[in-house]
Formats: C-alpha cells, sequence, structure tokens
C-alpha cells in the first residue's frame, strides 16, 4: 500500500517537473532574443562606430568583428570584458543592464587609435 502511495506521489511529481522545465524552455529562446545586438567593426587600428548609444536598464549583445589583417583584443575595463579577436572573427558579448553614463572599449593591441564608448541613457 505504502508502496504505491510514494509511486503516485513520485509520478505526480515528475509530471509537474517536467511541466515546468517545458515553461521555462519555452520562455527561454524568447529572453535571449529580446537583447539588442550592437556592432563594433575593428580595421586598420580603428573601432567603428567609436560612440554606440543604448537603452539604460536593458541587456544587450556587443559583437566585435575584426575585418583588419591583423589580431585585435577588445577590451573595457568598465564593462569587465576582453578578448583577443582574430583576422576575419567575431566575438560576441552579453552585457547585462546598465545604469545611464559613459563606458569606454578599446583595442588593446592599437590602443593609440582604436578607442570608443558606449552610452547609456
Amino acid at each position: 500500500m505504502f508502496a504505491s502511495l510514494r509511486f503516485e506521489t513520485a509520478s505526480w511529481m515528475n509530471v509537474r517537473t517536467l511541466a515546468l522545465l517545458a515553461a521555462l524552455l519555452t520562455t527561454l529562446p524568447a529572453f535571449a532574443q529580446d537583447a539588442a545586438v550592437y556592432t563594433i567593426v575593428a580595421r586598420d587600428g580603428k573601432l567603428e562606430p567609436a560612440v554606440i548609444e543604448v537603452p539604460a536598464g536593458k541587456r544587450f549583445k556587443l559583437e566585435v568583428s575584426n575585418d583588419g589583417k591583423t589580431p585585435i583584443e577588445f577590451e573595457s575595463k568598465d564593462l569587465k570584458q576582453e578578448k583577443v579577436v582574430a583576422p576575419g572573427a567575431k566575438a560576441t558579448f552579453t552585457i547585462n543592464a546598465l545604469k545611464p553614463g559613459q563606458y569606454k572599449f578599446f583595442d588593446e593591441f592599437h590602443e593609440a587609435t582604436a578607442k570608443g564608448m558606449i552610452v547609456v541613457k
């Protein structure tokens, strides 16, 4: 008698868990697609655009494309991000919602000429 009770309870909990998991899995792709994508192109020691405006309080993605002939190191101490990007490659960073302000970024391999900022309004 107790064995069947445990089996029924376990089955009910499994159905409940599966329903919750299914609901989460259908929600996650929509959540991931909500993030706006902003592209920065690195070429010949420059980053374009040098200024990107994004809305405050919203998560976004930053795609860095290296169209140059040498590697770059995209870095932002303000955003706590850095990554070496090979020639012809891309890197994508997901940036959590930011408060209004200015957040600097640069190419560490061409720091004198490749600088920019994200302006959050």
